[in-house]
């Protein structure tokens, strides 16, 4: 992690990029799957929210801004949580907005729904 993160805590990259840019990866694969868009959106913004948050370890803590293997780390985390969230919001949205066809099976999927004997 020394090399990852070189001028900073585990507590400041804990903050910045596990509370801050996680907060807001979950709240963008909500937004983006609340509205109907595809997974491939979640990808997009991910990686220009690992860029953002790459700049708060700058602003905040004098990080190096331009350390591609931090940069990776940072954008990996963010899309798994963006991922979670978005799938966990699309099985939600699938099994209450077409109760009559899908049912959800676990927090992050959905099946058809089976006919009643």
């Amino acid at each position: 992690m020394s090399e990852l993160y070189a001028p900073e805590t585990f507590l400041q990259v804990v903050l910045v990029t596990g509370v801050i840019g996680g907060g807001a990866a979950l709240l963008a694969g909500r937004a983006i799957s609340s509205t109907w868009r595809s997974y491939w959106y979640v990808i997009a913004y991910m990686l220009l929210l690992g860029a953002g948050v790459r700049f708060l370890h700058l602003a905040l803590f004098m990080g190096d801004i331009l350390s591609l293997p931090s940069y990776l780390v940072d954008t990996l985390y963010l899309l798994a949580v963006g991922s979670v969230a978005f799938r966990m919001t699309r099985a939600r949205q699938m099994a209450r907005q077409y109760p009559w066809l899908y049912e959800q099976t676990g927090p992050f999927s959905w099946r058809e729904r089976r006919p009643q004997a």
